[in-house]
């Protein structure tokens, strides 16, 4: 609007503008109402959707808790149809792998840490299946299985427990020297206590007594 007209002219040109555009002034106002009005809701619904699925999640540890399987697969199944995307169908699954571990069913327990891997969105989370998956390859005896799970990704800061699961698996694949070597890497690598001291150190223990010593070796040849 030209800065010179008279404040008669501007006001003349303020009532024809909402003569004109009063209608989708109103209508924009109503609008951002409604928008404002819809996103309370969806904000409240996906609340009550996280407060749902938190205690569902409760109440399938409980049920395996109490060796309840069948209603605890039953209220997975549940949240899986009613929240395929609720972060909480992790740690049921991680439950639930524990549970059929519990019970011998490898099979399954590995297909509840495959899901894990597969679909969560947390990087820590998926590290911590597909170690526990190959844990069940080496129980499965498929160690070569497990050393391909673990060689599949960057372990990060689970280095060492990657490092004794590898170890686990080369000697059950009776390659003890490169065990050896993955529990020493498991050991030297440990900062943040992430992987049990005392247990590598049997580990290690085991393995060096069992070495020949280097004189015998030479002898050997």
């Amino acid at each position: 609007m030209d800065d010179y007209l008279s404040e008669k002219e501007q006001w003349e040109w303020l009532k024809t503008q909402l003569k004109v555009n009063g209608p989708w002034i109103v209508a924009g106002v109503a609008g951002g109402a409604l928008l404002l009005s819809g996103w309370h809701w969806w904000q409240g619904h996906a609340d009550e959707l996280a407060s749902q699925a938190s205690a569902q999640s409760l109440q399938i540890a409980e049920a395996f808790g109490r060796r309840d399987r069948a209603r605890a697969l039953a209220m997975i199944d549940t949240l899986k149809r009613e929240q395929p995307k609720s972060p909480y169908l992790d740690e049921v699954n991680l439950v639930a792998a524990r549970a059929f571990v519990d019970a011998g069913e490898l099979d399954k327990a590995a297909a509840s840490l495959k899901s894990v891997m597969e679909i969560t969105p947390d990087h820590a989370l998926a590290l911590i299946a597909r170690e526990r998956l190959a844990r069940i390859q080496i129980a499965q005896n498929t160690p070569d299985a497990a050393l391909a799970t673990l060689a599949a990704v960057d372990p990060g800061s689970f280095a060492p427990r990657y490092h004794e699961a590898r170890g686990d698996a080369f000697e059950a694949k009776k390659d003890f020297a490169s065990a050896l070597k993955e529990y020493r890497a498991a050991r030297a690598a440990d900062g943040t206590g992430t992987v049990d001291p005392e247990r590598l150190d049997l580990k290690i223990g085991d393995l060096v007594a069992d070495e020949p010593a280097p004189h015998a070796a030479a002898g050997a040849k």
